[in-house]
Parts: structure tokens; sequence; C-alpha cells
């Protein structure tokens, strides 16, 4: 045994090659979770929480207005955030956008 072994394989995918949903499943492998959000402009996510997670949310492409809790981010195309799932998150795409999110367990 090498001692990559432990190493998760490579896995690319492509994000236009998804299925046309809001939440698409980037890998088949959910470790880390990882989801391509893909929102209309106007659309939202509800209010809602990732508890013992962090999240990690980068803008491949349009404007979110990212609401954690009472504090508004604007994020553009490139903008990348982090924040723990514990708290209250609602995104809404000021125009068509998308986004790539990582789901990473929280460490203690």
């Amino acid at each position: 045994m090498t001692a990559y072994a432990h190493v998760l394989m490579p896995e690319q995918t492509d994000l236009t090659a998804l299925p046309d949903e809001t939440h698409s499943e980037v890998f088949e492998e959910r470790a880390p979770r990882t989801v391509r959000l893909r929102l209309e402009a106007g659309e939202s996510v509800p209010p809602h929480t990732h508890p013992d997670v962090n999240v990690v949310l980068h803008v491949c492409s349009g404007r979110i207005e990212l609401e954690l809790d009472d504090e508004a981010y604007d994020l553009e195309t490139d903008d990348i955030v982090r924040f723990s799932g514990e708290r209250e998150v609602s995104p809404h795409a000021v125009e068509t956008s998308t986004a790539v999110v990582v789901f990473a367990p929280a460490t203690e």
C-alpha cells in the first residue's frame, strides 16, 4: 500500500453537464458534499441551516445576495465565502447565477 492509498482519487465533473435542477450533486461520492446551485434571477432558497458543517460557497457566474442570520453579503462572479452551517442562510439571485457549495465537516 502506498502512502497515498487513503487519498481520494481525482474526480472531474463538468458543471454544465449536471441535471437542470436548482441543487445538483457535483460528485457521486458525497464526502465532502459538493452541490451546484443554480438560481434564476429573483429566485431564492428559503432560510435554513446546515448543522455540523462549514460551508464554502463560490459564485461561478451571476450575482447573489447571501443572507446569513441578519447580515447580507453581495457576492459576484468569482467571490467565495466560508461560514458556519449553524448560521441561518438564504441565497437570493440578483441575476441568474450558478455557484458551487461545499459542505465540509466542522471540526471541534
